[in-house]
């Protein structure tokens, strides 16, 4: 039914989509306290309560254009894409150590894949869904040719480790809180957050160059404009760093990325959670000291 559901969504105009997906946002934000108080205080902790009010809408366009990235002929998908800066990209590829594409939860992040897929194969980390019933429409949705999914666990990672030691690409949101104690307790926006280490640990093992990249999402629908950008503080750190060095370097790449467009990052994202795995000792560092 939910698959029936996306398919027939995916043939509407993206434009009355993300009309729709404004609604929306402002529904849910009016109608769950639990939803604006984290929206509304993830944005002011971070310096850009300004964009509140088009962050609230771009939530909402965020979940009804899925269907258009996801169902929707892949052809037209990437007719709403343009690239900007592929060749700091290729040259990394053509370096053949791998590529390791890493995007927030910025923009239309779900098309970053399709696009680079166009380029190369992709082999894109993924967390499977609480729910099992939504395991096909992820899976269907998001495997397209030259994408490869590789599972948020022990298998998932040594998919992506082959994939880098063949000098393929593979992509993660570093800004996802990890599973299993994955992580490390890093600065994100001046505040403790649990960081992901899979990141820097596949760049040390493979010398595998980081590319940060984000797809801004265009005013009137027009489309998405993705951007790749180097991310060079990492490699310093790759050798003599501590993975508390790591994670926040990698925070700290996030959060540039995200002031260029800030009214489109995920705010709602329970980012600052402690999961149960993870030390509950939080550190007392911030930004300034480091």
């Amino acid at each position: 039914m939910l698959i029936a559901l996306f398919r027939f969504l995916s043939f509407i105009p993206l434009p009355v989509l993300h009309g729709i997906g404004a609604t929306l946002g402002w529904l849910v934000y009016l109608l769950s306290p639990a939803y604006r108080r984290r929206l509304t205080e993830n944005i002011r902790l971070a310096g850009f309560e300004t964009s509140t009010v088009q962050a609230i809408s771009e939530a909402g366009k965020s979940i009804l254009e899925l269907p258009f990235i996801w169902f929707a002929d892949p052809k037209r998908v990437l007719a709403k894409a343009t690239i900007e800066n592929w060749p700091v990209a290729q040259q990394a590829l053509d370096q053949n150590k791998g590529v390791i594409f890493l995007t927030p939860h910025l923009g239309c992040f779900e098309i970053i894949a399709q696009a680079i897929a166009v380029k190369t194969t992709l082999t894109a980390l993924y967390r499977p869904p609480r729910k099992k019933t939504l395991q096909p429409l992820m899976m269907g949705a998001r495997s397209r040719t030259n994408l490869l999914l590789a599972p948020a666990n022990l298998g998932g990672v040594k998919q992506m480790l082959k994939a880098l030691k063949k000098g393929g690409a593979v992509g993660l949101l570093p800004d996802q809180v990890p599973q299993e104690g994955e992580g490390v307790w890093a600065d994100f926006f001046g505040r403790p957050a649990y960081t992901m280490t899979l990141s820097s640990k596949l760049h040390t093992m493979t010398g595998a160059p980081i590319i940060l990249t984000y797809a801004e999402r265009l005013p009137w629908a027009r489309g998405y404009l993705i951007r790749f950008v180097p991310f060079e503080q990492l490699t310093a750190l790759s050798v003599s760093g501590t993975p508390e060095q790591q994670a926040t370097a990698i925070n700290q790449a996030m959060e540039k990325l995200i002031s260029f467009c800030p009214s489109e990052y995920f705010w709602s994202y329970n980012r600052y959670k402690i999961p149960a795995h993870a030390s509950t000792t939080l550190p007392t560092t911030s930004k300034d000291d480091n």
